[in-house]
């Protein structure tokens, strides 16, 4: 029996005021669709009365402009199955922009902000998708509980089709926001109402997020520098002017942020484990940073993307733990702690804030899928996620180890940092003379993924090196990619 299966064809207008058949109209529509690659080869027509309803004929104009089509090779009539596009036409080209379709072939008239992000940094920013050595922003895919994570997520497709297909709670799905309330005061020492977490699709966004609340084009903000690229990219396109602060081994130097831009409207820091340079912020500088934004009247951005996997000795408060003043807009992530295309972060906002980001997300955000958040408040508040939580601690710990272990034959080369957290490290050359850019090329040629420190400069820093991921890898792969990286220090 045949049905409506087919490709829609609505674009064909038929204007009945010209003088040409519309059976013609209807033939020359379809042969331009064709030739142009818009139907490939092998792809079904509707059927002739499917076609003639959705185009406005009547089915004895759509058979006869389908039929000359055919007489011409263009189609192909299949007795019980339908009409298809020859296969002769597969592989020719989607679409050729139509004459004046270019205008003057001037470039758009894009913002001053866009085109400064664009400048810097488009070119620059790249997420992984291949779990290898030495990936860094990919957490260890194939140790995820896939059968739980099924099965909570085909319990909540059964349900109520409104609940799971319609538009959900712009500031998100309240179970997860409690959820992730409860989560965070167990295991970040984070008191905070459910009221206070919004759900965003992803850390990203929620940068964005705060970027256009509190950021006016040329307010001054403070950042890790080197630091994080996809907060650096958000920030840039609201026109704010990034003040790069030096990273030491405390952490972002407080001092060096007051000496360059006092008068500061926001600070952007990673103090669980410093992106890019795995440090841990001090407690005194973690007390600094609050009262340097409290006299400034300024916020302070804490980006805890990875800070869950602390093998460290015991953890340092985070800054939200200790902020007594309502300075600290906590921002977290489940791209690292369950996988990245889940696409779900949140942020935790003072709550001198709330109102005014719940009224920001309910008039310009409509809101990440429904049933995901379900999923994820189920993982949570059945204990999965604790106890996912507690292996991958303990799998980044080993990894960690197994990396220093085989990377003792770099030493004359390479200076590896320890870490205390998350999935990756870095490593300084000893040769000052070699090119981070020429390197990690060579690396990628051989199969390694690697990040120049300097790819997350604002400013040039005086040490190279590269950033080292070893979360995502096998132990056979850290193996063989430290082989690797001797002999290529070698040719160097």
């Amino acid at each position: 029996m045949k049905t409506k299966a087919g490709a829609i064809l609505s674009s064909i207008r038929i204007d009945r005021s010209l003088d040409r058949k519309i059976s013609v109209q209807l033939y020359m529509g379809l042969r331009d669709i064709i030739l142009s690659g818009g139907l490939n080869g092998g792809e079904r027509l509707p059927a002739t009365r499917t076609l003639a309803s959705e185009v406005g004929v009547s089915r004895t104009t759509a058979l006869d402009a389908v039929g000359r089509l055919v007489s011409e090779g263009l189609l192909e009539s299949r007795i019980g199955a339908g009409t298809f596009v020859s296969h002769t036409m597969t592989g020719r080209a989607r679409f050729t922009p139509p004459a004046g379709e270019t205008g003057n072939g001037r470039e758009p008239r894009l913002s001053p902000s866009a085109l400064e992000a664009g400048r810097l940094f488009a070119e620059r920013r790249r997420l992984p998708h291949r779990s290898q050595a030495f990936v860094t922003a990919l957490p260890a895919l194939s140790a995820f509980p896939m059968a739980q994570w099924a099965r909570l997520s085909a319990r909540h497709l059964r349900q109520d089709r409104d609940a799971v297909m319609g538009y959900g709670n712009p500031v998100g799905l309240p179970r997860l926001r409690a959820a992730i309330a409860s989560h965070l005061n167990a295991s970040r020492g984070i008191q905070c109402d459910p009221a206070q977490v919004f759900i965003t699709g992803g850390a990203q966004q929620a940068f964005s997020v705060i970027a256009g609340m509190l950021i006016d084009r040329g307010e001054k903000i403070w950042f890790e520098n080197p630091g994080a690229i996809g907060a650096r990219n958000a920030f840039i396109s609201r026109g704010a002017e990034l003040v790069p602060v030096t990273v030491d081994e405390e952490g972002i130097d407080v001092a060096d942020g007051l000496a360059k831009a006092p008068d500061f409207r926001l600070a952007f820091v990673t103090p669980s484990h410093q992106q890019p340079l795995s440090k841990v912020l001090s407690l005194s500088r973690r007390l600094a940073l609050l009262d340097a934004a409290d006299r400034a009247d300024a916020f302070i951005v804490e980006d805890d993307y990875d800070g869950d996997f602390y093998f460290g000795d015991q953890p340092l408060p985070t800054l939200k733990s200790i902020d007594t003043n309502g300075r600290v807009i906590y921002v977290g992530t489940f791209s690292k702690t369950l996988f990245p295309s889940l696409r779900l972060g949140f942020i935790v906002a003072p709550a001198s804030m709330v109102d005014a980001m719940a009224g920001v997300f309910s008039a310009a955000l409509s809101g990440v899928p429904t049933w995901p958040q379900a999923v994820v408040a189920d993982f949570i508040d059945e204990g999965h996620f604790a106890t996912h939580i507690r292996t991958m601690r303990q799998h980044y710990k080993h990894r960690h180890k197994v990396l220093h272990e085989h990377a003792a034959k770099l030493g004359k080369h390479l200076t590896l940092e320890r870490a205390s957290a998350g999935f990756h490290t870095v490593g300084y050359f000893r040769n000052a003379a070699l090119d981070e850019d020429t390197f990690v090329s060579a690396a990628g040629e051989a199969g390694l993924t690697l990040s120049g420190i300097g790819r997350y400069c604002l400013r040039p820093i005086d040490r190279k090196g590269v950033v080292i991921g070893y979360g995502a890898a096998a132990e056979s792969e850290i193996r063989s990619g430290v082989e690797m990286l001797h002999r290529l220090f070698g040719t160097q």
